[in-house]
Formats: structure tokens, sequence, C-alpha cells
């Protein structure tokens, strides 16, 4: 199923934002509303409707509801994974992560290597947002971070093939967004979590926030960036760690 849509806005979208302006993805250029592997039978069609429904309606690119401080949860949780058993992982949490990296390669006009205090000095954005677990609650926090898009762009932008970003994480997890979500101003890379660093429970040293998804998208422990033209080789070629197992990759709300 296709769809072509909403080019001219989108186009003005990626140069009106300061550090998109030497990333205009082919990817944004032409959207193919389905995931990277659809699926047999009804499964695999409502996820193709689901998903070319809400970006037909988002195509425009609209902010996911903002809260005012006030709204913030009391202790925010901190579900699923909290410590991961990399010896990796736990050789840079044992230092306080002043030896992290992020790695940010694949399709990158300049492969880069990123500090925690790299991606401070970068310019930052701060949301408070609901984030939404497929489990049945949900929780509001602040959160601080840089957008994913000033990341690329600091890497030197990305190559006209670029169709999915891959994010590995410390805990095993991986999953690939499409230039759509890569794009949006409330995709970032979350240093902070309501004022402070973002505590190890929550994903230190780097959670992703991608707002418009339920919360298994919002991957923790974050360590490469890649960019890639196809999912192909990443775990079993559908397109994330959840989705090789027959959950949805597409988790728009």
């Amino acid at each position: 199923m296709n769809k072509k849509t909403g080019t001219l806005s989108r186009r003005k979208f990626i140069a009106g934002a300061g550090a998109m302006s030497g990333i205009l993805l082919t990817g944004c250029d032409t959207d193919i509303y389905t995931p990277p592997a659809i699926r047999s039978g009804l499964m695999g069609v409502s996820d193709v409707l689901t998903m070319a429904s809400q970006r037909l309606l988002m195509s425009g690119q609209g902010l996911v509801k903002e809260f005012e401080t006030s709204d913030i949860t009391k202790d925010f949780p901190a579900w699923g994974g909290t410590n991961p058993e990399d010896e990796n992982y736990q050789r840079l949490a044992s230092t306080g992560f002043t030896d992290w990296s992020l790695s940010v390669g694949g399709l990158v006009n300049r492969p880069s290597s990123f500090s925690l205090l790299d991606l401070k000095r970068l310019p930052p954005r701060t949301q408070t947002t609901m984030h939404i677990c497929e489990q049945g609650w949900s929780a509001i926090a602040q959160w601080t971070g840089v957008p994913l898009t000033t990341l690329l762009e600091a890497a030197g932008g990305v190559k006209q093939e670029a169709r999915y970003v891959v994010i590995d994480t410390y805990d095993g997890w991986y999953d690939a967004y499409d230039m759509f979500d890569v794009v949006h101003p409330q995709t970032i890379l979350a240093y902070g979590l309501n004022g402070k660093d973002v505590p190890q429970g929550n994903g230190a040293p780097i959670r992703l926030r991608v707002e418009r998804h339920c919360g298994y998208r919002n991957l923790k422990f974050l360590k490469s960036v890649q960019v890639v033209a196809s999912v192909e080789d990443i775990g079993l070629g559908k397109g994330g760690l959840l989705s090789d197992y027959n959950w949805h990759w597409y988790a728009g709300a």
C-alpha cells in the first residue's frame, strides 16, 4: 500500500528547522506507509492500515501534547530492564559514564563518536510529555536532550539513500525508525529527566524518546546509531528485536 502525500509541507518543515539544513531526506519526500516487513493475515493488514492512517493524518508533523511541569508524575516508573548485565555497560556505569560515547555511522557523511559532554553541547530540546506503556499505564515526565536530527547533522547529515535509523542498546535491544519519525522535532536522545540526569533505571546515560510511539519503542541504555537504506541485515530483517518475534513494528499512538 503506497501513499504519497505532503511533499511540499514536509520540505518546508525540514528547511525550517535550523539543525536540519543539511538533511533533505529522500525518505521524507516519498512516504511508503508500510512497515519494513509486512506480516501475513489480518494482523498484517491491520498494521499497514493503522500506520497509513496515522501517517496521513499527521503528515504535517504535528507535535504530541506537551504538559505543564505541575502535571509531572511523581517518581516516574523504571519499567523493564533497569541494570544491563553487559560488562562494558557495568564498567561505564561504575565511573558515572565519563568514558561513555555514542557512535553514529552507516549512511552519514561523517561517521562520528559523541561523548555525553559532546551531546550536552549540542542545541537541546526540553519537552514535558506523556509516556504511554503497552502494559496499560501512563506517566508524565519532562525530558531534555538533543534532537536526533541535530545529532545526524553533527555527523555531516545523511546520504541520499538513507531510509532508517537503527538504534542499538547495551541491554541487547535494537530497533529501526523510518525518516518520518526521525525528523520529528520531539524525537530526541534524552540525557535529562525532570531536571536531573536520566537515572540508571530509566536508561542512563541516554534514552531515546519517540513521543508518537508506545513505550517499548523508547529504547534505553543507548549504544550506537546507524543510518541504513534497508533493515534486511538487521536481526531477522523485520525492523527490530520485538518485530523479529512478531510484535508490531509500528507502535504509533
